[in-house]
């Protein structure tokens, strides 16, 4: 078993071939330490981290397949020990793409291996020799911060995918309020609605996930192969929250990251953004921002966030997701957000003081923005 392996469970538990309440507890923890959501049910998300979790680096040879990449644990190991050293892997995904087997490659080459890409006990000897590249701050921050310097300070021309969370037959949190009945898929297609109307004024070319009358609701690793799909340049995934008890309440935004500190370092600057101007627009409570490994957040290409845009189980959030004027202002929260990114952070701006009405403006007058 594989919890049995990450000593997270005893192999001398009793019945331990059984989903009893040791086995709740041990998915829990290993959910935890995996950055995923932690239910103790054991989904297909989790499913796929547990299948992962049984290879350890070192274990096989690792080399760039075809259809089908190489997946697992030792995969994504492998990738943040080359980000540490200063290799472009992208993200640590836990794949191995032909980003990850030129990042060995370049590696070999400097060691004086072969230059085949591929991870065996030579290269793996290697990287147990050496110890850190770069130092100085984290190699991937410098270089994401580096290709959004080098775009530009202007949204007109980009490419942003919304994801309204669920929809089909999964209507995700379900509240009813008298006679009427609010549903998280149905206010989150509204407020990605407003968002796309705000930001294709502003010169961006808007994608959403999903339409409102969507039969089945899509995987999240088919919302995030469509925004790899399409080249976009920032992925935001929303969502309302719900508990059991009605005091829970507030915004909370989450960015990919990793137990071990590996994270998008772009996601996470605009994460923190997202989440400021959405508390400072509409007086959310601040349930700040997480680093977490869902598929949604590992596997898409660019910036990307998932925010939860207050709980529909909490009456006073409730009353404030289902006014319009609500929605609009989370809106315009997140089209400043998307804005404040693209600026140099030292010419970043006061949080809520960009005026998304004067970017609709600009580029209706023809200009770009500076």
């Amino acid at each position: 078993m594989v919890l049995a392996g990450l000593d997270l469970l005893s192999p001398m538990a009793p019945d331990v071939d059984e989903f009893d309440a040791h086995t709740e507890r041990a998915v829990r923890a290993f959910q935890q330490s995996r950055g995923l959501s932690v239910d103790g049910r054991v989904g297909a998300e989790t499913w796929r981290a547990l299948d992962a979790a049984r290879w350890r680096l070192g274990a096989r040879t690792l080399y760039h397949a075809v259809p089908e990449p190489l997946t697992g644990e030792d995969v994504r190991t492998l990738q943040e020990r080359l980000l540490e050293m200063g290799y472009d892997v992208g993200r640590a995904d836990a794949i191995y793409g032909i980003r990850t087997a030129r990042a060995v490659a370049q590696f070999q080459r400097e060691v004086g291996l072969t230059p085949d890409g591929t991870c065996g006990p030579h290269t793996m000897n290697a990287l147990r020799r050496l110890g850190r590249k770069v130092v100085g701050g984290r190699p991937q921050w410098l270089r994401e911060s580096d290709a959004i310097r080098q775009s530009g300070p202007t949204l007109v021309g980009r490419t942003v995918v919304i994801d309204p969370g669920h929809g089909g037959t999964d209507p995700g949190v379900v509240v009813p309020d008298g006679p009427l009945r609010w549903t998280e898929a149905d206010l989150v297609h509204d407020l990605a609605s407003r968002l796309e109307g705000r930001l294709a004024a502003s010169g961006v070319r808007v994608q959403l996930t999903r339409g409102p009358a969507l039969r089945e609701c899509l995987p999240d690793v088919d919302r995030a192969q469509l925004a790899n799909s399409l080249g976009a340049d920032v992925f935001i995934s929303l969502h309302i929250d719900g508990h059991a008890n009605p005091d829970a309440e507030g915004v909370a935004t989450y960015h990919y990251g990793t137990d071990n500190g590996v994270t998008s370092a772009t996601g996470e600057r605009l994460a923190g953004l997202v989440q400021r101007e959405i508390v400072a627009r509409t007086g959310l409570r601040d349930c700040r921002t997480h680093a977490k490994a869902w598929d949604l957040l590992r596997l898409t290409r660019m910036p990307a966030v998932r925010v939860e845009v207050g709980y529909l189980t909490s009456p006073a959030d409730l009353r404030r997701l289902i006014d319009p004027r609500f929605r609009d202002r989370v809106a315009e929260a997140i089209v400043a957000a998307v804005q404040r990114m693209y600026f140099p952070i030292e010419r970043d701006v006061p949080t809520g003081s960009i005026d998304v009405s004067e970017l609709r403006a600009v580029v209706a007058a023809g200009t770009v923005v500076d």
